[in-house]
């Protein structure tokens, strides 16, 4: 494994208008490029993840495991806007001195693989034979598969969509609000906003994950309050919430969770491409789009209408009680659907060759 930092250092502009200097990716690389470098897999990472995909991905990325670093090329860039290398809100804005903070000029889904460009033409790749990614990570893929149809032979969004939705949206505004309403939030510093950023994790995590997945892992109370009288009894799905709240708050701050939110809520394939319709029939890569059956945040309809749009694209739905986190979860199901479907990609084109 290799951990490494692509400088651009020329004016990169922004959707929103606004422009940089430069800007910095931390990447990660797994394994070798092959000699006609068509060995190539592109991890896209979801909201707080970072750009190790084996850390993360561990049922799917390894060796032995599906995306092998003996057999591949693994490529995974840590996020701009996020607090794992790649630029972000607690970087120094190099025109003041000082770290942006609450000015940091927002990268959208599209401005990411703008930068994502960069880095792949600097090392020199093509072609891209996979691109894989579930939820923010599989935004970013179908965008970059919209904006180079002929770079990716295959591509596997998860659990995601083409247009964030209202309801999306509203859970993203709500976390936000959490922020907002943190008393420290407005001022600056790295810890600022952080016990708002607590309570916004566990808004999200109840849209990660689905009504049996609680009922299965946090029925009851905690250990040390079982027996006692009513009022002093703690459940367990209130520990659970409390307890991933400290847990993010130990890895991230609140500045990126805030901006990677608004990121996601602006992720719309179809601005200023005539239509989410036009732009999804645009992609010439081999599609299968993976859908979770319990997926509340990204529910099943919005992976039905990616593959309605994207040419010859399969749909699978996979049937989880892990409800959004199933694109984590599901490893053995995930890694058969994509061998399957490989699989039959290049049996249909030995087909076609000798008909």
């Amino acid at each position: 494994m290799q951990s490494n930092i692509f400088r651009y250092n020329k004016t990169f502009n922004l959707e929103s208008g606004r422009s940089l200097p430069g800007f910095h990716l931390a990447y990660t690389t797994l394994g070798e490029l092959n000699e006609d470098k068509s060995n190539v897999v592109w991890i896209f990472h979801a909201l707080t993840a970072n750009s190790n995909p084996a850390e993360w991905w561990p049922g799917l990325v390894g060796d032995n495991k599906l995306f092998d670093p003996e057999k591949h090329f693994i490529i995974c860039v840590n996020m701009p806007n996020s607090c794992y290398g790649s630029i972000g809100p607690l970087d120094t804005d190099e025109r003041t001195g000082q770290p942006f903070y609450h000015n940091f000029p927002l990268f959208t889904t599209r401005d990411m693989v703008k930068a994502y460009r960069l880095l792949k033409d600097d090392l020199g790749l093509k072609k891209i034979h996979i691109g894989v990614g579930g939820s923010m990570g599989g935004q970013q893929l179908l965008e970059w598969a919209i904006e180079e149809p002929e770079l990716f032979e295959f591509i596997f969004p998860i659990a995601t969509n083409a247009e964030h939705s209202p309801w999306g949206i509203a859970f993203n505004a709500s976390q936000r609000m959490c922020i907002e309403n943190d008393a420290t939030w407005k001022e600056q510093h790295v810890d600022a906003g952080l016990e708002g950023m607590k309570v916004a994790r566990s808004i999200a995590l109840i849209s990660y994950r689905h009504y049996e997945a609680y009922n299965k892992s946090q029925h009851g109370f905690t250990i040390d309050t079982e027996g006692a009288t009513i009022d002093k009894q703690i459940f367990k799905a209130e520990t659970y919430q409390r307890y991933q709240g400290e847990k993010l708050a130990k890895r991230f701050n609140a500045f990126s969770y805030y901006f990677l939110s608004q990121a996601m809520d602006k992720h719309n394939v179809g601005r200023g491409r005539d239509s989410v319709r036009a732009a999804l029939q645009s992609i010439k890569a081999k599609a299968l789009v993976i859908s979770i059956s319990s997926d509340v945040l990204y529910p099943t309809a919005e992976q039905e209408l990616l593959a309605a749009y994207i040419p010859n694209a399969q749909l699978a739905v996979i049937d989880s009680y892990f409800g959004h986190d199933g694109f984590l979860l599901e490893y053995e199901t995930l890694e058969t659907l994509i061998k399957d479907f490989i699989t039959q990609q290049k049996e249909n084109y030995k087909l076609r060759i000798v008909n």
